[in-house]
């Protein structure tokens, strides 16, 4: 069985009929499973560069099919991640908006016409389907844990009308304990208070990094008028007390202004009341259901601070999160719920890597594409590719490295990753200012080899295995001065770990390094400048090298340097448009 599940919003990316804020519709994304497992998976960003792209994810739908060799007609359902009672309610706020709009007030019908446009297939109505939006985010982690029973919980900004779900998972059922109404988001208290703080929507884990930088001590109290916590886990936030208090208690802070210390202790103080009100749900559900481990999904299970102080509190025994927690994720949920509704449902296995994407194609074809760029580019090819590499960052080099599959979800995790030493705290303040162009107090994540972890970090019982960076762990004390480049201000780290198994091509570079330098670990950040989505092919890779003054890059069996471009160069350069890419006439932004 054939299951296509697809999340985004409901025009194309050349359109812009229906004005629909990003809040409700984003992080597009398709995922094609076979019987319950992952055949491909892509973010729409990834492939029309549009950061946290809101429209139908064709291209990403494209890839999937073609890298099963199937076509539309041959999938058995295509689930969308919302209800139907939700998604038509979405087209009659457009329609509410933009009257003359030619679209349908049934949004499976329009799902059909938009398909059969794409694809030139006119599915039946039988095999399209919509999905709850929490139930997906769910499954999308239950199904992945390995777990055979365990706790749920999915929590984000909204969703179907709603902020998140409490459900136990066992075998291949999800049971529903309860539902959290969109009035008491978490995900909305997080973001009504960091607009306070001049960030905005999906710049959540900025003012996560800030808050070790804070007290929450000195905004506690008025942090405590913004949320309640009642007995049975049961509590209440008050999203319209935090803009009035904030503007009579704090000087609030523009985009572009210096961080004072008031912003990073209020950013502290939003910390703890997330993490409080979190335990308060958990340990309740946690003693009234005996289950001993946890699932996390949705947006919120992003924070990977409030993660680790869960790992490290011992309330459960083990916990797994979704690494695609935010909404492309339902795009995966989606799929195994359809599959698991025609009998194929996902194997009871522990996700090991998300590895899903879009591949390199063959050496020749990276080859011809470095061609292209000779004016600008100087490479060779090598059969030492990982110890090449561990050469250039042990001497301080900042590369770029691209190899095979890109991930699934917003980490890179070592196929689409910048790379660096991480021991010289200079290196996270070069590549905060020159590389990604980003706040300065911006942390970097380690990826270490998992059979060394121990000796670095301070793990938990017998956990071992973080290969997602999901969690906030802490860096012994006596690595701290070594770790320059990945230990934070509060001495922890965004871990992840590296299996020879799971990413061989990673743990080799690795591996190389520590043969070098003694430290079996390196700086990993994902691919991109401040302003695109994470790199995903070869052309992708050298825009974002010879516009970032990354030291050199690595993609498949090549070493890539830059050379200095005459002028002769650069007029010979023209504008060629990718094949996903077409020219329209559009009344907006897209």
């Amino acid at each position: 069985m054939l299951c296509l599940g697809l999340n985004g919003g409901l025009d194309k990316v050349y359109e812009n009929r229906f004005q629909i804020p990003n809040t409700f519709m984003h992080d597009g994304a398709a995922v094609l499973v076979r019987d319950g497992q992952v055949i491909a998976a892509v973010e729409e960003e990834r492939l029309n560069r549009i950061k946290h792209s809101n429209k139908l994810p064709i291209s990403a739908a494209q890839y999937c099919l073609s890298a099963a060799g199937v076509q539309l007609s041959e999938i058995d359902r295509v689930a969308f991640y919302a209800t139907e009672a939700y998604s038509n309610a979405m087209l009659e706020n457009m329609l509410v908006s933009q009257p003359d709009a030619s679209i349908p007030l049934d949004a499976k019908l329009l799902m059909q016409r938009l398909l059969a446009q794409e694809f030139g297939t006119e599915l039946d109505a039988s095999r399209i389907s919509f999905v709850g939006h929490h139930q997906a985010h769910a499954v999308s982690a239950f199904a992945m844990s390995g777990f055979d029973q365990s706790l749920i919980f999915a929590i984000d900004g909204s969703g179907d009308f709603l902020s998140g779900l409490m459900a136990i998972g066992s075998g291949t059922e999800i049971t529903q304990l309860a539902t959290f109404p969109e009035n008491n988001s978490l995900g909305q208290f997080y973001l009504e208070t960091i607009r306070y703080l001049g960030y905005g929507l999906f710049d959540e884990y900025k003012v996560m990094g800030l808050a070790p930088y804070g007290d929450p001590v000195p905004y506690r109290e008025l942090f405590e008028q913004f949320y309640e916590l009642s007995a049975n886990g049961e509590y209440r936030v008050h999203l319209d007390r935090i803009g009035p208090t904030l503007l009579r208690s704090i000087q609030v802070r523009q985009k572009g202004m210096p961080f004072t210390q008031q912003h990073k202790d209020v950013s502290a103080s939003l910390q703890e009341a997330l993490e409080r009100i979190v335990f308060h749900i958990l340990r309740h559900y946690r003693e009234a259901t005996g289950m001993t481990r946890l699932c996390l999904a949705g947006g919120v299970a992003h924070n990977c601070s409030m993660n680790g102080k869960l790992l490290y509190s011992g309330l459960f025994e083990d916990i797994f999160v979704q690494p695609a927690s935010h909404d492309a994720g339902c795009a995966l949920g989606a799929a195994l719920i359809a599959s698991n509704e025609l009998g194929r449902p996902a194997p009871r296995a522990r996700l090991q890597e998300v590895y899903w994407g879009p591949d390199l194609a063959s050496d020749h074809a990276v080859e011809e594409e470095l061609k292209a760029w000779a004016g600008h580019l100087e490479f060779e090819r090598t059969e030492e590719v990982a110890d090449r590499a561990a050469e250039w960052m042990a001497g301080g080099a900042v590369i770029g490295w691209v190899q095979g599959r890109s991930e699934f979800g917003p980490r890179a995790l070592g196929n689409r990753s910048i790379l660096a030493d991480p021991r010289p705290a200079t290196n996270k303040d070069r590549i905060n200012a020159m590389v990604k162009k980003r706040e300065g107090y911006r942390p970097f994540a380690p990826s270490v080899l998992e059979e060394d972890a121990r000796e670095f970090f301070d793990l938990p019982g017998g956990a071992c295995e973080f290969p997602f960076m999901n969690f906030v762990v802490r860096v012994h004390d006596s690595k701290r001065g070594l770790l320059g480049a990945i230990t934070h201000v509060d001495g922890t780290a965004r871990l992840q770990t590296v299996s020879r198994k799971a990413s061989p091509a990673y743990w080799d570079v690795i591996n190389a390094f520590k043969q070098r330098t003694g430290i079996p670990m390196l700086l990993n950040t994902s691919f991109n400048n401040n302003a695109e989505p994470i790199v995903d092919s070869v052309a992708d890779s050298i825009a974002t090298f010879l516009t970032t003054e990354l030291d050199g890059l690595v993609v498949g069996p090549y070493l890539v340097k830059k050379r200095v471009a005459t002028l002769q160069d650069c007029a010979a350069l023209a504008v060629s448009l990718p094949p996903y890419v077409s020219l329209h006439k559009v009344r907006a932004y897209t």
